[in-house]
C-alpha cells in the first residue's frame, strides 16, 4: 500500500500545530500528505476534506469516540468499526461518495498499529502541511481568557509585518484559551513560539534562583 510504503520512507517534517504531535504522528502527518500530493492537488484536497470531516465526527458522535479511544478491541472489532465509520464519511443519498483508498489506508494502519488514539495529532499535522501547501500561515495565541477583537487585531497586524508572515499569501489567527497561561499570551506561529505568559516569567525566575542558592 502506498501508504504504508512512504510512513516507512518519508523524513520528519517540523510541524507546529496546536497539538504537539509525538514523532510517530508527525511520521504518519508526512506520509498521508505526500501519498496524496504525489497522486494530484485534487487528491490532496479531498483527503483534506475527508479528515476534516472524521475529526468533526470524532467530536460529535460519542460511539465514534469511543471506538478510537478503545484499545482493547480485537482486530476484527476494529475493522467492523473502521467500515462503520467510512460509511458516515461517504455520507448518504446523492451525496454519496467512496472515501479515497488514502484515506482508508491512513486509518486501516493507525488501528493495526495501535495507534489509532493519535489519529487527531496525525490530523493536525497534516492540516499544517497543506495550509504550508497552499501558502497559509496559522498563528496560534494562547491566554488565559479570551482576547478582545482589538488586541487580536493589532496583534495580526503586527505580526503581517514578520517575515515569516510576509512569505506566506494569507495570514489566520486563533485564539485559544488555556487558563494555566495565566497573565500574557503564547504566540506559536511557523516554527516559531514567543511564550510572553505570566506562567513563562514565574518558570524562569524560579531557575534563576535555583542556579543561584
Amino acid at each position: 500500500m502506498l501508504l504504508v510504503s512512504a510512513a516507512r520512507s518519508v523524513p520528519f517534517a517540523r510541524i507546529a500545530g496546536r497539538r504537539a504531535a509525538s514523532a510517530i504522528a508527525s511520521k504518519y502527518s508526512n506520509a498521508v500528505y505526500n501519498a496524496a500530493l504525489t497522486k494530484s492537488p485534487q487528491t490532496l484536497t479531498k483527503v483534506h476534506t475527508e479528515l476534516s470531516s472524521f475529526t468533526a465526527t470524532l467530536k460529535q458522535n460519542k460511539d465514534v469516540e469511543a471506538f478510537v479511544h478503545n484499545p482493547t478491541l480485537s482486530a476484527k472489532d476494529r475493522a467492523t468499526g473502521l467500515a462503520s465509520v467510512f460509511k458516515t464519511l461517504e455520507g448518504a443519498g446523492s451525496k454519496k461518495e467512496p472515501v479515497s483508498d488514502i484515506t482508508k489506508n491512513l486509518l486501516t494502519v493507525l488501528s493495526e498499529n495501535g495507534r489509532l488514539a493519535e489519529v487527531e495529532g496525525v490530523v493536525d499535522g497534516f492540516n499544517e502541511l497543506v495550509s504550508q501547501y497552499n501558502g497559509e500561515l496559522n498563528v496560534t495565541v494562547t491566554s488565559a481568557a479570551p482576547l478582545p477583537k482589538d488586541i487580536l487585531s493589532r496583534l495580526e497586524s503586527t505580526l503581517k509585518q514578520s517575515q515569516t508572515a510576509q512569505k506566506a499569501k494569507t495570514l489566520k489567527v486563533t485564539n485559544k484559551v488555556n487558563p494555566s497561561v495565566l497573565g500574557g499570551v503564547v504566540v506559536d506561529f511557523g516554527d516559531k513560539t514567543i511564550d510572553l505568559s505570566a506562567l513563562s516569567r514565574v518558570t524562569k525566575l524560579n531557575a534563576a534562583l535555583t542556579q543561584s542558592v
